[in-house]
């Protein structure tokens, strides 16, 4: 087995124990916005590194681009698709957890009504 097997190999298991614990999050934490960045993490950093190790274990250039391009799309949706799911879940008045500290959101979302004119 070539170095770049090994290597290959690592960023794959790496990529696996991500979508793993992630998937612990989904299961384990309290509320959707804990949930959601659980999620986001496990696609985001666990998928990226799969792709990654995929590319370096492979010796076709081809796969090996397909799988840069689809990590690069990854990058750019997930956080921007996560992002636009809080946002519509706290708007739409889904509660953060009990026992949440602070709520930064809060603020800028009674800004972002008023100015639709909708009521408090």
């Amino acid at each position: 087995m070539s170095s770049n097997a090994i290597i290959g190999y690592i960023f794959i298991t790496i990529g696996a124990i991500f979508d793993f614990f992630g998937c612990m999050g989904l299961v384990r934490f309290p509320d959707v916005y804990n949930r959601l960045q659980a999620a986001t993490k496990c696609v985001t950093l666990g998928t990226i590194f799969i792709l990654i190790g995929t590319a370096i274990v492979t010796a076709t250039p081809a796969i090996a681009i397909k799988a840069i391009l689809c990590a690069v799309f990854i990058v750019l949706t997930s956080p921007t698709g996560a992002h636009a799911l809080a946002r519509g879940s706290f708007l739409s008045g889904v509660n953060l957890w009990d026992k949440s500290v602070t709520n930064k959101f809060k603020e800028r979302a009674e800004e972002i009504k008023a100015q639709r004119g909708e009521a408090r």
